[in-house]
């Protein structure tokens, strides 16, 4: 199994709640989930029951029938599983637990019981949906699962992200050929991603066409999942128009762009679904950044970043008619002729998000001019503003975040332009590799 921070949000609920809440691991589908769980009980518990509702028998959900009498639940629990339990000493995953409601609404009387611990694992796209008729538990921990982030690839794959750490603290430049090397490192992860299953294939292979096919068969199961929950296929439509309208630098997302169809009521409710899946990860437009980004997010304009950088990639490119492997090795040695700055953007947004910040930006109208100015990503730090740009190359160009640093200038602190140029400043401006965005947000 890679190494995973949620790993140590598990100790974390371990050891705080000591049974009085169940952790609900929460999440897309793919990013690990099940193997985090099994893996922590393994290793914390003398022994687990796991319970895979997406295929498990008769004979277990029958146990679920009728719990009032705990003993006779616990013991048949046991007979069935051969597992024995051991109180509080032993933990009972119910994964895929959307698909069995019923056992999600017994969590309330099973924690109450406080024998043992419990694990769910449950994935966004159906777990809000199989909700009807049933108490959902208020006694729930919630951890989010994302996929791997940039500092997880780097264990997973051999590199040392001490290293870059250090790099980040120095401030210092790193000089040519080490910057060079390590962008050369993070285009890897932005093709690859940090699905779990892809990490998996790109370090038994080392060949991006294998992880490729690997990411391709993830995206076929969101679509087919989509469906399930939207048979007109808009929501697949939504998805999948979510590269396309970054790469046309579109000022918020567009509904219509994605379906070819004027907007209705129920292509919104649809566009909520497809964010509360996890598959999205939304980035809203804040009015006024001097008073709070949340409070003044404009809840109707946002733009939308794919939840792994790796299947962005990959749907980027669907289309192209070069071979996937030529792709693949212009992105790494950075020879794509098209301004990928977008796709640098969701690399960030998603490293920004798995920090568990939410993500906003901010435009405004330039004087005189039909044009706009856009700070791409906004965060906070000790009660100040912390604008952030992202740009694939060139860093002569940064007017919006000069403008921006004018115009807030008793609520901005430190201001940053990511790329893949070296460590440096310009004025007050603070350039950073793009890279090192974790230790960034570790500092903040």
């Amino acid at each position: 199994m890679f190494k995973r921070k949620v790993y140590d949000q598990l100790l974390e609920w371990k050891k705080e709640w000591d049974g009085r809440y169940a952790c609900l691991l929460e999440g897309a589908r793919r990013v690990g989930k099940t193997t985090i769980a099994e893996e922590f009980a393994r290793n914390e518990y003398e022994s687990y029951i796991l319970i895979d509702f997406s295929n498990c028998s008769e004979e277990i959900t029958a146990v679920f029938d009728d719990i009032s009498k705990l003993d006779r639940f616990f013991l048949r629990l046991q007979m069935e599983s051969g597992v024995q339990l051991y109180e509080r000493k032993s933990v009972i995953i119910f994964d895929e637990i959307q698909l069995f409601p019923k056992a999600r609404q017994a969590i309330k009387h099973l924690v109450r019981d406080g024998r043992y611990d419990y694990i769910e694992t449950g994935s966004l796209i159906s777990i809000k949906k199989n909700v009807k008729n049933i108490l959902i538990p208020s006694e729930e921990h919630k951890i989010h699962v994302y996929p791997m982030d940039y500092e997880e690839f780097l264990w997973a794959t051999g590199g040392n992200p001490d290293i870059l750490d250090m790099a980040y603290k120095s401030d210092m430049e790193l000089g040519n050929a080490a910057n060079r090397n390590a962008m050369k490192e993070f285009r890897i992860y932005m093709a690859v991603g940090g699905m779990p299953q892809a990490v998996e294939r790109y370090i038994a292979t080392n060949n991006f066409e294998a992880v490729d096919k690997v990411k391709r068969e993830i995206l076929e199961l969101y679509y087919d999942d989509l469906k399930k929950i939207d048979d007109s296929g808009r929501i697949t439509d939504m998805y999948k128009s979510v590269p396309c309208q970054l790469a046309a630098k579109k000022k918020h997302y567009v509904i219509a762009a994605a379906t070819g169809k004027q907007k209705t009521r129920k292509d919104e409710e649809r566009l909520f679904e497809l964010i509360e899946s996890g598959l999205v990860l939304p980035c809203y437009n804040v009015l006024n950044p001097t008073v709070s980004l949340l409070q003044t997010r404009d809840i109707d304009c946002f733009k939308l970043y794919l939840s792994d950088t790796g299947l962005f990639t990959t749907m980027l490119f669907n289309d192209s008619q070069n071979g996937i492997e030529d792709i693949y090795k212009k992105l790494l040695s950075d020879a794509l002729p098209a301004d990928l700055g977008y796709l640098y953007e969701n690399a960030v947004a998603q490293a920004i998000r798995a920090s568990g910040r939410d993500l906003y930006y901010h435009t405004w109208k330039k004087e005189g001019s039909t044009h706009s100015y856009e700070i791409d990503f906004l965060l906070t730090s000790k009660n100040k503003i912390v604008p952030i740009e992202v740009k694939s190359s060139a860093v002569k160009n940064h007017k919006s975040i000069d403008h921006f640093a004018v115009k807030y200038s008793k609520y901005v602190g430190d201001r940053y332009l990511l790329s893949q140029k070296d460590v440096g400043k310009i004025n007050d401006l603070r350039l950073k590799p793009v890279y090192m965005i974790l230790f960034l947000l570790k500092e903040l």
